[in-house]
């Protein structure tokens, strides 16, 4: 009998995850309070073994927990080292199911890890963000923290009646009482942990008009002013992405953006977050609104198996920016292309993008190599086949998971021209190969 690899089911995010079991669904019952940062969570997950499992285990950060029941039955369990091992009353059968529920409190703070930094549940001056790429699902709620595990979700939130709360997915149920308010939010489409937020803070919450999918910000009432100065083409962007990366994966898409200044902006499933910093009209800021919009496909729909292909993500969203550039009026693709890899010319060459290595994955090399590549297969392939193959690809894979080997596979299901030494030189060769000529 196997129980998982104990040292993590992903070698880049190192004690995260077990490949033994999926979760299906999580159901999160949250109280929190904004003055203390204090969690009171339940947390009910359905679990399916994928072999004979008698434990489960699962990641959670820093906080205390009180009980544990499988089915009806409390059962005993250990909390080491950020691991929650649950014994099963019986030993589960491969395919077979049951239910896990965690009570636990505490104060959650971000995980940070060497090579990857902070990440997960983080306070601001007023409210909260949850930013949990790669690491930090478990700093607020126990969870099989690997990618490659996508589940549904329903995240239920108290807190003062002051504060706006915003989660994955479609709002379906408001509580508002005197003092707390409970928000209720339900994302009907898997999504991985690491992509499951919670942003709390004195927001105007507002519909945007003007594009065929549900448009939403949340935005501090002082800055809402200057919210059109960034996003105010968003809905023609989304409209714009629709056609070209098929239609839009999730109910709505919401944007979050915080008083206080963030150092980039953050991506989850069916929102964005950004600070105060980024409502500018520059394309600086511009071109990271088409960055995190883009991601609802590429990493959110479409999201990696292992963290090592993570340009499938990065790539793609880097190069939609480009392609906004073009759409908009601003500089074509290939311009944009052209200096990005005079730039990486004179970087080291010591990447491979399909493997960059945990202490690389966000390099910003992922990102332009990736979108580069993208651009040299365009270039080879021409518009039409270029722009079928990326609407193909995220159809095809629609809310599934994804590595390079699988993108490789269907460039070779749908491409009539052999590409195999394109692919070779820009996936899995360090050397930084030349752009194709444009026409």
């Amino acid at each position: 009998m196997s129980f998982g690899i104990r040292a993590g089911a992903d070698e880049y995010v190192s004690g995260h995850g077990d490949t033994s079991y999926d979760v299906t669904h999580y159901a999160l019952d949250l109280t929190y309070s904004v003055h203390g940062n204090h969690l009171e969570g339940r947390a009910t997950l359905k679990i399916r073994a994928v072999e004979e499992i008698d434990r489960v285990e699962l990641d959670l950060h820093a906080l205390n927990v009180r009980k544990v029941t499988v089915g009806r039955a409390a059962v005993k369990y250990s909390d080491k080292r950020n691991r929650l091992s649950v014994r099963l009353p019986k030993t589960l059968r491969a395919g077979r199911s049951t239910e896990v529920t965690v009570r636990y409190s505490g104060n959650p703070k971000p995980i940070r890890k060497r090579h990857l930094g902070s990440a997960g549940w983080e306070e601001l001056s007023d409210g909260v963000i949850v930013a949990a790429q790669p690491h930090g699902a478990p700093s607020w709620f126990p969870c099989n923290d690997r990618p490659s595990n996508k589940a549904r979700y329903r995240i239920s939130v108290t807190t003062s009646s002051d504060y706006a709360v915003i989660s994955n997915g479609e709002l379906v149920e408001q509580r508002r009482g005197s003092r707390m308010t409970t928000w209720v939010y339900e994302q009907r489409q898997p999504m991985a942990p690491y992509l499951a937020t919670v942003q709390i803070g004195r927001y105007d919450v507002v519909d945007t008009e003007g594009s065929r999918v549900p448009l939403r910000s949340a935005v501090p009432h002082a800055v809402r002013d200057k919210f059109d100065e960034a996003f105010g083409r968003q809905a023609e962007m989304v409209d714009y992405f629709s056609d070209v990366f098929g239609e839009y994966p999730f109910d709505g898409y919401t944007v979050v953006v915080t008083e206080d200044p963030l150092e980039i902006p953050l991506e989850s499933q069916s929102l964005s977050t950004f600070g105060a910093n980024f409502l500018r009209p520059d394309w600086d800021a511009v071109r990271l609104v088409a960055h995190e919009l883009s991601h609802q496909w590429f990493g959110n729909s479409l999201t990696v198996q292992s963290w090592k292909d993570i340009w499938l993500h990065e790539g793609f969203a880097c190069y939609a920016e480009w392609l906004w550039s073009e759409q908009a009026g601003e500089r074509d693709a290939d311009s944009r292309a052209r200096e990005h890899w005079k730039r990486l010319d004179g970087l080291d060459q010591d990447l491979v993008l399909s493997d960059p290595g945990p202490d690389l994955m966000f390099d910003d090399r992922v990102y332009k190599r990736g979108a580069l590549f993208l651009h040299a297969l365009r270039l080879t392939l021409g518009d039409k086949t270029f722009f079928g193959l990326l609407s193909s690809w995220a159809a095809e894979h629609a809310h599934g998971t994804v590595t390079t080997e699988m993108f490789v596979e269907h460039l070779g299901e749908h491409v009539d021209v052999d590409v195999e030494p394109l692919v070779r030189a820009w996936l899995m060769e360090p050397a930084l190969p030349e752009l194709p000529r444009s026409s």
